[in-house]
């Protein structure tokens, strides 16, 4: 299977799983001030969000759209206070009453865009002609784009620097042969024009804007100040100064100062990837991005070696020589350090990411990770049995190639006897040893065939294994995903408070039971039943609810509730803050006695 055919099977398979599975969000709004659904008494002085890791911010990051959608804060989006997980914008002092919308589009520390909307009101609810669009971030075709030129990128990777690697340390004889070069010069030529379609990418990806957007030199601009620009820039560099190492003759540069150099741009272009992805967020970032960049380049050493092995088992070397059985088993060699490495990082990684055992299951990123340890365990099969035919081709797994054997020698009677020849010359036969240093004959030809399927499987295998790879680095890692619902988890989706009473007769205690559903911020619904104190339902008269939040001068709200015929209760509630509300209750149990009782309750954002 040549390079190109592989380079074209990764970028199908994007197209196909990126299509069928769009990247997630990898950072979460954990918090906004004024609160979704709020109906606040004064116009706020700022929106202000807060986020689970920290944002940057694209153009028009986050806007407030009046009832009739016309933009009202003056001012682009700022980090409020210097805390890098906010946002926050200024709004005037005169705002009317109504309903506003706060559309926000934000760029997480991993360089993945999140976006989404939610409203508030002064005064009062009113109708809002504010449209804001509810597809996913990655739903567009600057992002589709995107995506697919990110698998693409990681395949010229991965057949630069293992082209590179094979040519240096496993066969330097044919270092200069042209199917090596060529595999070089391919995976540099993918490599470049990724990067550049996805620097220009990078700005229409971040804002959600038309792909025509890419060209926009003010927007390209803002790119390259950003984490993602920058490293998608400094790969560029990288890649000018691979073309001067690659113009130098093998012979005048040497061998060594080559194989250090090569390294040297190996890192730092692998380098580009865990400084602006997963790696350089979330916990342990200073031990995450090394470890990224070895995975990496163990994933581009092993990979991009097999194309390149592939390809010298079918076009040999200079003067299509075959390649030589030692140039095989160096290979074995490098790539098996480099499937040690793989694994080492790997389960870093996934510890990191993941988090815990039941995430595997339950998120997205788990699944995924699951489907590419069964990818690669596959792949590890099929790398066994290219090490046992790279045994077979290098006479490892041969029998001894020294043999004794006894054979009986007749002489004739009185017959001179040979030179440095066994016998008496006494008629008699004699027993001599022949030494066979013949080594058995072995069917070269018919092992590098083997090997070269095998190997051309393993390759295919492991172009799978990439597109995962790249698909995972698109999936909001299950510990992010695991902090934001474990948050939400730990607030119950009912709030319920039981507030005794007295009926007014001797040693009659009632209770009165209060349900608020799902006790949040924005519209709820209220129901209340009275227990007599025996356990049963007492219908009463009247039964009426206030609510106020006295920290914040908010209140009394009349809950009105109404009677159903067992018990009571409203159903368009809107409670405009979150935190700790005093709940007075009053029960009319006669047509002259009534009784009002206390308790609080805690509203969640």
């Amino acid at each position: 299977m040549s390079a190109t055919v592989l380079t074209l099977l990764s970028a199908l398979c994007a197209l196909l799983l990126g299509g069928a599975a769009p990247a997630l969000a990898h950072a979460g709004l954990s918090g906004s001030d004024p609160a979704e659904g709020a109906v606040l008494n004064t116009a706020p002085k700022q929106v202000t969000l807060t986020f689970t890791e920290s944002v940057g911010f694209p153009d028009g990051s986050l806007r407030v759209l009046s009832p009739a959608s016309d933009r009202v804060n003056p001012r682009p989006a700022r980090h409020a206070e210097g805390r890098e997980n906010t946002a926050q914008v200024e709004l005037p002092g005169n705002l009317a009453q109504g309903t506003y919308t706060v559309a926000w589009r934000v760029v997480s520390a991993d360089g993945h865009p999140i976006s989404g909307a939610f409203t508030f009101s002064i005064g009062k609810p009113s109708e809002t002609t504010a449209v804001v669009a509810k597809t996913s971030p990655d739903d567009t075709a600057a992002s589709r784009l995107y995506g697919c030129f990110r698998y693409v990128a990681y395949s010229g990777l991965a057949l630069l620097v293992g082209a590179a690697a094979f040519a240096l340390v496993c066969w330097p004889a044919a270092g200069g042969s042209r199917p090596l070069r060529r595999l070089v010069v391919a995976g540099w030529a993918t490599l470049a024009a990724s990067t550049v379609a996805l620097l220009l990418l990078r700005g229409p990806y971040e804002t959600g804007g038309p792909l025509s957007s890419a060209l926009d030199l003010p927007l390209l601009g803002r790119t390259l100040t950003g984490r993602p620009g920058t490293a998608l820039a400094a790969r560029l560099v990288l890649l000018a100064l691979a073309t001067v190492l690659m113009r130098q003759k093998p012979v005048r540069l040497g061998v060594r100062p080559r194989l250090v150099a090569t390294s040297a741009l190996a890192l730092g272009l692998a380098l580009t990837w865990a400084g602006a992805e997963h790696a350089s967020a979330g916990i342990q970032v200073p031990l995450a991005i090394p470890v990224a960049v070895l995975h990496l380049l163990a994933m581009a050493v092993w990979l991009g070696g097999l194309i390149t092995l592939v390809t010298a088992l079918r076009h040999g070397g200079p003067d299509g020589c075959e390649i030589p059985a030692s140039a095989v088993r160096r290979f074995s060699s490098l790539a098996f350090a480099a499937v040690v490495v793989l694994v080492g990082t790997g389960v870093y990684q996934s510890w990191r990411q993941v988090g815990s055992w039941t995430a595997l299951s339950t998120t997205s990123y788990g699944r995924t990770l699951v489907l590419k340890i069964a990818a690669v365990v596959l792949l590890l099969c099929v790398a066994a049995l290219s090490r046992r035919w790279t045994a077979r081709l290098t006479g490892e797994g041969a029998p001894a190639a020294m043999e004794l054997e006894q054979v009986r020698v007749p002489q004739t009677v009185g017959a001179p006897s040979a030179p440095n020849e066994a016998g008496t010359g006494s008629g008699k036969e004699t027993t001599a040893t022949r030494i066979d240093s013949e080594p058995p004959a072995v069917d070269a030809s018919g092992y590098r065939r083997r090997l070269r399927r095998t190997v051309g499987a393993e390759a295919a295998v492991g172009a799978v294994v990439l597109v995962i790879s790249t698909l995972l680095t698109g999936t909001q890692p299950s510990r992010a995903a695991g902090t934001t619902a474990s948050t939400a988890a730990q607030e119950p989706a009912v709030k319920v408070v039981t507030v005794p009473f007295d009926m007014g007769t001797a040693n009659h205690q009632g209770t009165v039971q209060i349900t608020l559903a799902p006790g949040h911020v924005g519209e709820n619904t209220v129901e209340a039943v009275v227990f007599t104190p025996d356990g049963g339902i007492s219908s009463v008269p009247e039964l009426r609810l206030a609510l106020t939040q006295r920290d914040q001068g908010i209140g009394p709200l009349d809950s009105k509730l109404r009677n159903q015929q067992g018990y009571w209760a409203t159903y368009d509630l809107r409670l405009p803050m979150a935190g700790t509300w005093n709940l007075d209750v009053t029960i009319r149990t006669t047509d002259i006695d009534q009784v009002t009782v206390g308790t609080t309750l805690r509203v969640t954002p």
